[in-house]
Order: C-alpha cells, then sequence, then structure tokens
C-alpha cells in the first residue's frame, strides 16, 4: 500500500483564476482521508491532481515516496471512482469489472478469480451477466468500486462516489464503503460535500474554502475544537448558532452576556479563556443546536425566544426560535424529554426561553473569526 503527500499543490486555470492553493497535506499508508467543503472549494480538483486528471500547476504530488508529477493515470497505480459510475453501457458487469485487467494482457483464469472475488465482496455476484442499464444505483456504484478493486492498486481514490443515489440508499453505501475499507485495508482519499459522510467515513477531515485548508483533524477534533467559524458552522447537522456577544471577565470569573442574559462560562473553557489572557470584548459566541435546553421564563440566564417553526424529526424536535432582536437559533429537543403537556405547548407562535450551559460555547474573534481557545 501506499502514503499519498501534496507539498504546496497549487491549481491555476488559464484565466488565473487560482482553484487550489498552496495545499500541504500528508496522508499516511492506510488512512482515510475525507475532503470536505461546499461546492467548488477545490476538493475535486485536487483529488483529480492526484490522480493525474488535473496538470498540476505549482508543488509536488508524491504516492508511495515517488513523485508523479509527469505520470499518466495509468502509471500512477492508483484506482479511482467517480460520482457517475463510468460504466460501459454495452458490456455485462463482469466485462466492466474486468476491463482494465484485459488492457493489460492478465490471463483469463486470474480475471475470473479476482472479478468473482470482488463481486462476492460487494454481494453483486448474481448481477454479474447483467447489462449495467438492468441495475439500480446503488448496484451501478458497487461495480464501479468493483473494477476499482481488482487493479490492487496502492490508492483508492473517490470523488462524491454516492451523490447520486437517494438517502436511504447513501447511508446504506455509506456503511459498505466502511465494511470495504475494513476489508481491503488500504489508502483511501475520498471526496464529498455532505459532512455527515466525512465525519462517519473519515480517519481525518480536510476541510476546505475557496481552494484553502480551512482545518485538518480527526472527527472529534473538526467537531469539539473547530479552528474557525466556517469549519464551526460547516460540520455538524443542525449547524453552529452564532450570536454576537460581549465576553466579560469578573474577578476570575468569565460571563457572556447574550441578548441580555448572564452566563458563566464553566469548566475548561474558562480555565483556557485564563490561560490565554483574554480580558473580554466583543466576540462572536457558537452555541450548537443539542446544547441549547428550554428553560423556565425568568429564570437566571434565560433568553427569551419566540417560536417560528416546530419540526418533528421522529427521536427529536428542532425548534427554530427567534430572539428579540430577531436572531434566529435552532434548538434540539429530544422528544423523549418532553411531557404531553410540554409538546402541546411548542406550537408556532408560543413565547417561550432557552439557555445553555457555560461548558459547551465556542468563542470566535469579532474580527478573523479564529477560535479563541484553540
Amino acid at each position: 500500500m501506499a502514503s499519498v503527500k501534496l507539498t504546496n499543490v497549487q491549481k491555476i486555470y488559464d484565466n488565473n483564476v487560482v482553484a487550489v492553493h498552496d495545499f500541504n497535506l500528508e496522508i499516511k499508508d492506510k488512512e482515510f482521508v475525507v475532503f470536505v467543503g461546499p461546492s467548488g472549494c477545490g476538493k475535486s480538483t485536487t483529488l483529480r491532481m492526484i490522480a493525474g486528471l488535473e496538470e498540476i500547476s505549482g508543488g509536488t504530488v508524491e504516492i508511495d515516496g515517488e513523485v508523479v508529477n509527469d505520470l499518466q493515470p495509468k502509471d500512477r497505480n492508483i484506482a479511482m471512482v467517480f460520482q457517475n459510475y463510468a460504466l460501459y453501457p454495452h458490456m455485462t458487469v463482469f466485462d466492466n469489472i474486468a476491463f482494465s485487467l484485459r488492457l493489460k494482457k492478465v490471463p483469463e483464469d486470474v480475471i475470473f478469480n479476482k472479478v468473482t472475488n470482488a463481486a462476492e465482496i460487494l454481494g453483486i455476484t448474481e448481477y454479474l451477466m447483467r447489462k449495467p442499464r438492468a441495475l439500480s444505483g446503488g448496484q451501478r456504484q458497487r461495480v464501479a468500486i468493483g473494477r476499482a478493486m481488482v487493479r490492487d492498486s496502492k490508492v483508492f481514490l473517490m470523488d462524491e462516489p454516492l451523490s447520486n443515489l437517494d438517502a436511504k440508499l447513501r447511508n446504506q453505501m455509506r456503511a459498505e464503503i466502511i465494511l470495504l475499507r475494513q476489508k481491503l485495508d488500504t489508502t483511501f482519499v475520498y471526496v464529498t460535500h455532505d459532512q455527515t459522510e466525512a465525519m462517519t467515513l473519515g480517519d481525518r477531515i480536510v476541510i476546505m474554502k475557496d481552494g484553502y485548508i480551512m482545518q485538518v483533524g480527526t472527527p472529534t477534533e473538526v467537531f469539539e475544537r473547530p479552528a474557525n467559524l466556517f469549519v464551526a458552522e460547516f460540520i455538524g447537522a443542525p449547524k453552529m448558532n452564532i450570536m454576537h456577544t460581549e465576553l466579560k471577565k469578573e474577578g476570575s470569573d468569565y460571563y457572556v452576556t447574550p441578548f441580555g442574559a448572564h452566563i458563566k462560562v464553566t469548566g475548561e473553557k474558562g480555565e483556557l479563556l485564563e490561560k490565554q489572557g483574554i480580558n473580554g470584548g466583543e466576540i462572536i459566541l457558537g452555541v450548537r443546536p443539542e446544547h441549547i435546553v428550554l428553560a423556565k421564563d425568568g429564570a437566571e440566564g434565560s433568553i427569551p425566544v419566540t417560536l417560528e417553526v416546530n419540526e418533528m424529526m421522529g427521536s427529536e424536535l428542532h425548534l427554530h426560535v427567534y430572539t428579540e432582536d430577531g436572531t434566529r437559533i435552532i434548538v434540539r429537543v429530544p422528544t423523549i424529554d418532553l411531557s404531553e403537556e410540554e409538546r402541546s405547548r411548542l406550537v408556532n407562535g408560543a413565547k417561550l426561553s432557552i439557555t445553555f450551559a457555560g461548558k459547551v460555547m465556542h468563542f470566535f474573534d469579532k474580527e478573523t473569526e479564529k477560535n479563541l481557545l484553540y
């Protein structure tokens, strides 16, 4: 298997549009790394430069210690799975999977063993004699993955392979990719715009925006310690609630004052503020929807809000509320915690109060939007 190293990689198109800026990343052998970000952030372009499908404008790409900038895609010993499957419609599933092996003049008995083994792992043995048009989207994607598997490549590259599938099938295929990774035990580089895919699949996540890396870390690191406001809002569903407020230091304690409330910062967050030597001032405060709770009206630290939309999500409610100044906030409330009386109150236009604990806050610089603590 192989490691992948990108050093100062750039992609500049003819009209001087920079798609990828000074990209530096080392992917370890057998690591599963996910590039994630909004459309146009440069994640697919970066993957295509690793594959050799896009010319590199600057920097170097190494696979297993060898610089591959000038190597053709077929000589890089990589396998790629595309968003649109890229299957030959006139060939059977067997022939689609076997295609690259036949180009290499691999003996037919070896081809048979490799294709049937891949088909068994992917659960598509019964479809080997069918044409792609007779398969569902999920089955076609398995064929595309099978075609990549038989190449015995050093690195698997996957470019939004699940984006054309419906939600139920996407969840199923996500679980199958996790199982496939365990069986193959190879290096994966995976591109997606879906942060749920990134969080569930990746050993590490590379979050990108406008061609720049915003943060690289494990799913836990980027969720609990986002480097900046962009990462904080991008990772997590529903996205983090953002409030412009003031951080105050009173003696050795810190408080925030969102919408007139007075909430003490507790636990590790308070200690880190002290360690960083922060004395207070205007900040951007972030609190995730699952960390906001309903409070008694008028209770200390409570914020009065009006309920605008109540989304029933099964095990939880997503309450869309707004404050007196019109700031929108989303609150996730587990349905198991609510009595029938409490649930009956949650109608559009209802006057409620919310609050949050001091240990769940995230603090960002008002100007740079960088995390003040990490």
